[in-house]
Formats: structure tokens, sequence, C-alpha cells
């Protein structure tokens, strides 16, 4: 394959229908493949923010499968803190129909955190959209999805999507995605990728830039003759394997998936084979499908299409529904082990409760997690004996800051310990998780960028000028050196800087890295936090909390800069007499306090800090409250230095 002739088929409409017959002839040449020619199954796949879900519209509008109201746009982000934060965080189907072949479309997450979002609908689909933005071309996201997709042997269609932005380098950034497809060790027929150019913003799409467009046409039918049809064989036993998980209180579990053989008719038996091979009897209650945004209840459904079916509750992602007569299990689908781990109890602080949290106890939690653990499959729950505690394991702080946010908004009060990296032993070798980080900064900022990655045992990859003022530079680093460095990472580029991150893989460890330099303000007593008390504390660090405030024994009230913890009154009144001052009092101006956030609070404490989260309120507060437990864990400590800060809860 010649790179120049990848670049081409963009533009040479000769080429073009050379390669779309080439495509047909291949959809036809399998007579041991039977396929369904009226559907397509894709995903769109992408880093961050590079436009998927307004792609999305832009296809729903085209082909009039939703009505979007003035001002509606992200019709697929429909979870709220989607919506909140600008990115998808779970995947969702959608379908249309466009030349009489419906497509199933599914909008997948783009950050690396969710990844097992992203792996388990790449089961479901034939083809991927590779989005890619035309300025900043392929990212670290990029490269993770892509590489999914490569792995399953799936074909992709590049989508250099947002053309319209100023300084867009379509042409360019289609090189370098060919780049990286040579780098991901792309089979030939993988390298032969079409490419569309496309904003989504404006709802149009061309395979030649030098063509004016005035919709999506061009890549619906770019989908529709490159995508291969679903393999369908609706004579063999029925099979599907479920990939999303949903709940019903009328109906009970549902599950979401393709299927890859037969057919099911509703009120038909079928069977659950269980990832340990046990097989449950049960029947199809509910067969649903896609229909715009919406799940429509039909009769039956066969092989090629992306279905929800309940009449079996005791169901996980990646299990197999067969048929009642020949339960046959599918394989499983691989997903990428949890790389950062938290802990997880109920709320024990002297507040707990006074929040309006509706689930206090370790029951509601334990509950709760277990739910979650039956959807979110990138998620390892572990309960801990002789405790109320439990270890939460994801693919990264997003991945269990998101759950966190979620719980508190669900009305759970619950307290968090610092995220720790989970080691890996390879005989005498002791494995950490590595991750690759893209920054890019404004030029001036690059030298303390660098010099604060270093001291966190990062090495550089890469470092080029993409714009006049703008420095991109390529590093991997411990994930154990990111923990609390965005936080660092903003005030030293002055809020400019950007930074993504990528798990890269597990290397030997790379040694002790040191972390929050300056100690914490710790409250001695409890009560509401006084101004004239704060106005005296605001001078040794930042502070965390209001005028007003309750504080307890124990919580931190804000950052002491000389680098050790040191035990503060932050109710302390001014002293009342009966003289009149010969001048007038000075005035108390505060500093407005830091605005608590999850992602703050998470990476700020440390192994022997908690975060406290309740409905209304984000708060920091020792393991230990009182000053003589922490005194007496410290003396323990010494004694066993091995022990594990968790056993000495």
């Amino acid at each position: 394959m010649v790179r120049g002739k990848t670049i081409i088929s963009s533009q040479d409409k000769s080429y073009k229908e050379a390669n779309r017959t080439k495509e047909e002839r291949e959809i036809t040449s399998m007579p041991n493949q039977k396929r369904r020619k009226d559907m397509r199954n894709v995903a769109i796949i992408a880093h961050v923010d590079h436009g998927k879900t307004t792609l999305v519209d832009a296809l729903l509008k085209q082909t009039g499968a939703y009505e979007f109201k003035n001002g509606e746009t992200t019709i697929m982000d429909s979870n709220p803190l989607e919506k909140e934060r600008g990115i998808t965080i779970f995947s969702k189907n959608a379908s249309f129909s466009y030349k009489g072949v419906q497509f199933n479309i599914v909008d997948t997450p783009g950050h690396a955190d969710f990844g097992s979002e992203v792996e388990r609908i790449l089961k479901m689909v034939d083809g991927v959209l590779l989005l890619v933005d035309a300025f900043e071309g392929p990212m670290p996201q990029t490269k993770f999805v892509l590489r999914k997709s490569l792995e399953l042997h799936l074909k992709p269609i590049l989508v250099v999507n947002k053309i319209d932005r100023p300084n867009a380098r379509p042409h360019k950034v289609a090189d370098m995605t060919f780049d990286l497809f040579c780098e991901l060790n792309a089979t030939d027929e993988q390298l032969d990728f079409p490419i569309v150019f496309a904003s989504g913003k404006e709802g149009t799409a061309t395979l030649d830039l030098e063509e004016e467009s005035k919709d999506v046409k061009p890549l619906l039918d770019t989908i529709l003759h490159r995508v291969l049809p679903p393999a369908a064989d609706p004579t063999k036993s029925f099979q599907m394997l479920i990939t999303m998980l949903d709940y019903d209180s009328y109906v009970g579990r549902i599950s979401t998936g393709r299927i890859v053989h037969g057919k099911i008719k509703n009120g038909e038996q079928m069977s659950l084979v269980k990832s340990d091979g046990t097989i449950i009897q049960g029947k199809a209650t509910k067969i649903l499908k896609y229909k715009g945004l919406k799940r429509i209840e039909v009769e039956s459904a066969e092989a090629g299409d992306i279905v929800s079916i309940a009449g079996i509750d005791n169901v996980n992602v990646g299990e197999t529904l067969a048929s009642a007569k020949n339960p046959k299990a599918l394989p499983k689908i691989k997903i990428d082990e949890p790389t950062i781990s938290m802990f997880f109890s109920h709320n024990t602080s002297p507040l707990a409760g006074r929040d309006g949290g509706r689930f206090l106890t370790s029951r509601h939690i334990r509950e709760r997690l277990k739910r979650e653990a039956l959807t979110n499959v990138g998620i390892k729950i572990e309960e801990l004996e002789g405790t109320e505690r439990f270890k939460v394991s994801g693919r990264g702080e997003l991945h269990l800051a998101i759950l966190i946010e979620t719980m508190r908004r669900e009305g759970y009060e619950i307290e968090v310990s610092s995220p720790q990296v989970i080691l890996m032993k390879t005989g005498e070798d002791l494995l950490e998780p590595v991750e690759e980080v893209l920054v890019e900064v404004d030029q001036g900022y690059q030298g303390n960028v660098i010099e604060a990655l270093g001291a966190r045992k990062a090495e550089m990859k890469d470092m080029q000028v993409t714009s006049i003022n703008t420095i991109r530079m390529n590093f991997l680093i411990p994930t154990r050196g990111l923990i609390g460095f965005r936080g660092d990472f903003l005030m030293m580029t002055r809020g400019t800087g950007i930074m993504y991150q990528n798990f890269y893989q597990y290397q030997k460890f790379k040694g002790e890295i040191t972390h929050r330099q300056a100690g914490v303000l710790i409250s001695m007593n409890s009560g509401k936090a006084v101004p004239y008390a704060l106005y005296g504390l605001q001078e040794r660090g930042e502070i965390f909390i209001n005028p007003g405030d309750d504080v307890y024994e124990g919580m931190i009230a804000g950052v002491n800069n000389k680098g050790r913890d040191i035990v503060v009154n932050a109710t302390r009144e001014k002293k009342l007499t009966n003289m009149r001052a010969s001048g007038a009092d000075e005035a108390i101006k505060l500093i407005p306090p830091r605005e608590m956030t999850l992602e703050f609070a998470l990476e700020f404490i440390e192994d022997d800090e908690l975060v406290e989260i309740t409905p209304k309120n984000i708060r920091l507060r020792k393991r230990y409250l009182t000053e003589h437990e922490r005194k007496t864990k410290l003396r323990k400590r010494r004694i066993a230095p091995d022990a594990d800060s968790s056993s000495l809860s």
C-alpha cells in the first residue's frame, strides 16, 4: 500500500468509484457468510472533544430520525454529568434509515478511563468512524480507541472533523493519521481507509475539499458502501453477547447486545450461559429495537439486529443469551484490568446525616456498588473482611470520580481514601502502570512543566512547536506521578495549559515520588467557622472553608505552606472588653476560599486523609479525628513501617 494512494483516494473520483465496487465485490463474494444487506452497524470513536456527539446530531437531522428543538445540541449526551462536563461517559445507541438501509450507530466515550465502554461496544459493530480534529490531529485517546478497533479487525473510516476551525490542516492530519495506522501495525486492508472531511457543527461532509457540500450525505454513502453488512445466519441457533445492561421496575433486568446467530420471538424460551458455564432457563418477555433515540417493542428479532431483551434477571455483561435447545457461549469480552483503586466507606464524621443524605449505612453502599459492578465492567469491587470498607478499582481517577459524583447526587454519604495505583509482581520485578501524557502549553511555560514532570519520574518522548506560541510535549510518566499534578499544572501555566493522558503499559517500578509538599490546617474543635479566626489563618496558606461553615475536630480547614500539619482553632472569636480601642478596628478582609471540587479533593489528600462526600458538601478530614489518635497511629507505623495504612483503621 503506497502512502500517497490513501491520501489521494479522498480526491480522485475514479479511484473512489473503484474502491466502492471493490468493497461491494468483497461483500458479495463470501458464499459461506450470509449477510444482511439491509443493515449497517457502526460505532463512532475519537479523542475527547473531537466532535463525536455533534456529528451524530448531524446524522440524525439529515435522516429525520429526531426532531431537534430550538438550541438543542449533543442530544446523545443525555446524562446530566455528560452535559455539565461536555464529554461522553456512557455508550448510547441510535438508529435511523437511509436509502432503505437501517443504520445502528453507537456513540462511545473518548476518554481512556471509560475504555471498558469502548471495548465492549466494538464487539457489536462491523465498522467504525474514526474522528480526528482537523487542527489537533491524532491525540493519545485517538491511539487508544484505534488500537482497540484494529485488534478486532474492524475497518475504520477516517472522518477529519471540524474542517471549519481556524488554522485547520485536514490533509496534514490525514497524513498524521496514516502514520498512526502504520505505528499500530494495521493490515493492508485497514490501511486502505476512505477519508471524509466534515464539520459536525455545520452538518456538512465532503470527499473532496474542493467541492462544496450542504449536508452529510457523502458520509452516509461512505458508510453504506464501505462498512460490511453484519454477518447473519438466521438458520443457526440463537446467540447474543450481552454488552450493556439496563433495569426497568416493570420488566426487570434488560440485556442489550447484537444477535450473532439465529432469531428470537417474544415469549420464546431461551437460556443464559453464565461466565462459569452455568445455564439458567428463562423466557423472552420483551424485545426492544432502537428507532431514533427511542426503544420500541417488537415481536421478533434476528441475527444482525442490536436489541434489548428482558426475561432473565441474573445476568452480567459478557455473558451469552442462547437457544434453550442448544445453549452455547460466545467468546468473552476482553477488558483491560484496572490501574487505580480507592477505599469507600459510609460517612463517619460528626456531621453525617445533616446534609440531606438518604443512604447513610455500609449496607446501602454495598448494594449500590454491587449494582454498579453489574453494568460497569471496568469497575471491580472487593469487600474487606472485618471492616465496613470496600476496595473499588477502576481505570483512572476520572472513572472513579464519576462513580462518586453519581452516588453523591443519588443521596449517598460516603468517605473515600486517596487513589492508589495497582502494582503487579512478575518474578522478581515490581511493575507499575505508566501513562502516556500529551501536554500543550504556551511558550515560556515549558521549562516549569518539564522540571515538574521530571521530578515525578517522567521521560520526554517528543517536543514540537504546533503553532506560533504553542508547544506540544509527549511524556511517559508513572500513574503515581500524575496524582495531584493537574492542579499544579494549571497553576504553573496560569490556566492556559492542556493535558491529556492515556494508559501506556506496565513498567518496572520507578522509585519513590514526593507528592504534596505543604501541610494542612486541622480544626481542633467543633462549631461554626468565624471570620476573625479565618483572617488569622489565611496568612498560613489557602483556606477551604467559608465563615459560618460547620467544622469539627479533625476536619481540614486549609493549607499550611510551611510543610507540616498544625492544629488550629477556626471557631475562635475576638475577645470582647469594655474598653474602647483608640482607633477603629481594622476591617476583616478575607480572601475567597478555594471552591472544593471532587477532582481537587481526590488529588490533594494524602494516605492519612479522607474525602467526606455528601449531597451538599465535599469536605477534607484526617482519617483519625483526634490528635491523640493520630499520634498513636503514627507511633504504630514507626514501629511497623511496612504496615499498610488501611490496616491501621
